[in-house]
C-alpha cells in the first residue's frame, strides 16, 4: 500500500497538508504515515531536564496527534500511523522517506505568508529534484471544499 508522509508541527498550514493526504489516501486506497519531529537543541539542559522536556514533547505530539488521526478515521476510513523522530527536520524527513519503501508521496503545507511558504518548504523544495518520491504542497490557506474539490 502506498502512504502519504505528512509533517505535523504547530504550523497552520500542516492541518491542509493533513487534510489533503487523508483524503488522497481514502480516494487511493492507501495509507496515511504522520511524523513529527523532535528538534534535538530543545533538550540542550541538564541531562535528567533534558530527558523530561523530550517526553513532555513526545506526550504533545501524541495528543495532537489523536486529533489528526480521529478526524482521519472518522471521516476519511484511513487509519494513520505516528512517527516520531529526533533530529534535523530535513534529515529527519529523508530518513524516513529512506526507511520506508511504502511511502510515495511527501505533502507538505505552506504558508500563506509574504515572508514565503515556511522554511521546511524551502529547504524540501531546494532538494526535491533528488528525493525519491514526489513531494506534494498544499497552500495554507485553500479552503476545505476547494481541497475537496481537488482530491
Amino acid at each position: 500500500m502506498r502512504k502519504f508522509l505528512v509533517v505535523l508541527d504547530d504550523s497552520r498550514e500542516c492541518l491542509n497538508a493533513m487534510r489533503f493526504a487523508a483524503m488522497r489516501a481514502a480516494k487511493t486506497g492507501g495509507g496515511v504515515a504522520i511524523l513529527s519531529v523532535i528538534e534535538p537543541d530543545e533538550f540542550n539542559h541538564w541531562i535528567g531536564v533534558g530527558d523530561i522536556m523530550r517526553e513532555e514533547a513526545r506526550e504533545r505530539i501524541e495528543a495532537h496527534y489523536e486529533v489528526f488521526a480521529k478526524w482521519m478515521r472518522d471521516r476519511q476510513g484511513v487509519d494513520p500511523e505516528l512517527v516520531i523522530r529526533e533530529g534535523d527536520p530535513v534529515t529527519e524527513i529523508l530518513g524516513q522517506v529512506n526507511d520506508d519503501p511504502s511511502i510515495g508521496v511527501l505533502v507538505l503545507g505552506a504558508a500563506a505568508d509574504k515572508k514565503g511558504p515556511g522554511p521546511l518548504v524551502n529547504q524540501m523544495t531546494r532538494s526535491s529534484g533528488s528525493l525519491p518520491i514526489p513531494l506534494t504542497i498544499v497552500p495554507g490557506d485553500m479552503s476545505k471544499e476547494r481541497l475537496e474539490a481537488i482530491t
